[in-house]
This record gives structure tokens, C-alpha cells and sequence, in this order.
């Protein structure tokens, strides 16, 4: 989220870089360094602190992000549209211009690394949803590659455990053929599950965030996996502590 006190904090210092300097090094030596963009850009960004729940970022935060090796990002969270369709326009054809990747639910993102083809889908699901768009729409995608992950905006805010819908619905992804799911919404780490040959993080939690407010929404969680051809060959998770309203760092050295 590269709004509100973040973007505050960036222009403060100047320094776009900023949100994602000790934690780089790590992120970006991934072959595929994904995240949920939880603000769009917008060429008229109003620069403010707390007290605002309308997220946008400054274009010039995409320089992190290349630092940090992000290339695929999701837009489908109930902040996309804080600026309209036109934000969320602006923010496509920035990412296209500047080389990232990002995926939606009406299109899946396909990425080739170690000549294994990884598909991405992502939806939002805090507004409300069709459950079966998302199964149709797995269903549909899940023999086009050879790994198929899912980001899901979803779940009850603060809450460290899923609902059963939540449940429910990630284990019938996984029967389909979805290998990871990748959930976030909730601000706060969640339960983490190994159902069959996926896993599903029903949470990650915040990474670059401004909620200070606490130790849980100041912490997250940055999630590796590592694959032999289609299946998981193992993961591990590092924690990160937010300080100073926007940056990130990881709790143990690496």
C-alpha cells in the first residue's frame, strides 16, 4: 500500500526507495516476486497522513518496486477503484510502460521461469462474489499451466482465523487444480494450510503498510516457495515489523 503515510513518509524523505530497502535484497532474487497492490497510481495523488481511506500512490514508488523485483501484481482489492476506473487505468498502463505484469479476474497472467509455466489469477472478494466465477475461472485456467496461484482479497479485517467459507472454497480451488493460494485482506497474519499437493496462506498479512496502530497489523508475513517443475518442492515464511509508518524489515537476519 503505497499511499496515505506512506506516500507521506516518501516525499518527506525524498527517497522513493524508501518502503523497501531492507527487505530488497531478499525479494528480489525470486524468479517470480509477487504482491498485492492494495493502491492505484494517480498523476494527481494528494499527499496526506491518517484519516483517509482513499489509497493512491506516486508513480516514482514503481522504482522500489523494481528494486524490490516485484513483476507480478494483483489489482483486485477494494482499493483499486479508490480514483475510478480512470486510477485504475492510469495504474495498467504504468506497469505495462515500466515492465511489471499484473493479473485480475478477467485474465490470466502467465509467466515462464526454469521452462515451467506459472498462471496467475486474482479476485476480489470483500464487495461480494460469484462463487462460481471462481471455480469456472480455475477450472478454465488450471490446465494452461503448469502452476496455477490465486490471489484472494478476502476475509473478516483482523481476524487471525479463516471462516469455513473461506475454507471451503480454498480446498475446492486446490481439488481443481491450484497450486497456492495467496490470501490477503485481513491486516493481520493468518493460518497457514497444506491441503493435498497446494498450499494456502490464508493471510499473509501487512508488508508495506502505515497501520502502526499495533504489533499484529505491524507485522506480515513474505512467503517463499520453491518448485520442482509443477509441484512444491518446499517453503518457508519470514517475518517482517513495519516501522516508521511505510517500511518493512525482517525480525531475524537471513
Amino acid at each position: 500500500m503505497l499511499g496515505r503515510n506512506v506516500n507521506k513518509k516518501m516525499h518527506e524523505y525524498n527517497d522513493f526507495l524508501y518502503p523497501f530497502r531492507k527487505t530488497a535484497d531478499f525479494t528480489s532474487k525470486a524468479g517470480i516476486t509477487f504482491g498485492n497492490l492494495e493502491s492505484p497510481f494517480f498523476d494527481k495523488c494528494p499527499v496526506v497522513g491518517s484519516g483517509t481511506f482513499t489509497f493512491c500512490g506516486d508513480y516514482r514508488s514503481l522504482e522500489g518496486m523494481k528494486l524490490a523485483g516485484f513483476n507480478i501484481l494483483s489489482l483486485e482489492n477494494n482499493h483499486a477503484l479508490n480514483y475510478g476506473k480512470a486510477g485504475l487505468e492510469q495504474t495498467k498502463q504504468l506497469l505495462t510502460q515500466n515492465n511489471f505484469d499484473y493479473t485480475d479476474a478477467q485474465h490470466l497472467t502467465v509467466k515462464t521461469v526454469n521452462k515451467t509455466t506459472f498462471g496467475f489469477l486474482a479476485f476480489n472478494l470483500t464487495f461480494g462474489f460469484e462463487k462460481q466465477k471462481i471455480i469456472d475461472s480455475a477450472k478454465k485456467s488450471a490446465p494452461k499451466v503448469d502452476v496455477l496461484i490465486v490471489s484472494l482479497h478476502w476475509g473478516e479485517e483482523y481476524k487471525t482465523k479463516p471462516a469455513k467459507w473461506q475454507v471451503d472454497l480454498a480446498h475446492q480451488l486446490i481439488d481443481l487444480g491450484v497450486k497456492v493460494i495467496l490470501g490477503h485482506h485481513s491486516h493481520v497474519t493468518g493460518e497457514i494450510e497444506q491441503y493435498k499437493n497446494g498450499l494456502i496462506f490464508y493471510s499473509l498479512g501487512n508488508f508495506v503498510f502505515d497501520q502502526m496502530w499495533s504489533q499484529e497489523t505491524r507485522e506480515g508475513l513474505v512467503a517463499k516457495i520453491n518448485f520442482t517443475g509443477r509441484e512444491i518442492k518446499d517453503f518457508q515464511t519470514y517475518k517482517v515489523i513495519i516501522s516508521d509508518y511505510s517500511q518493512p524489515a525482517f525480525l531475524a537476519p537471513l
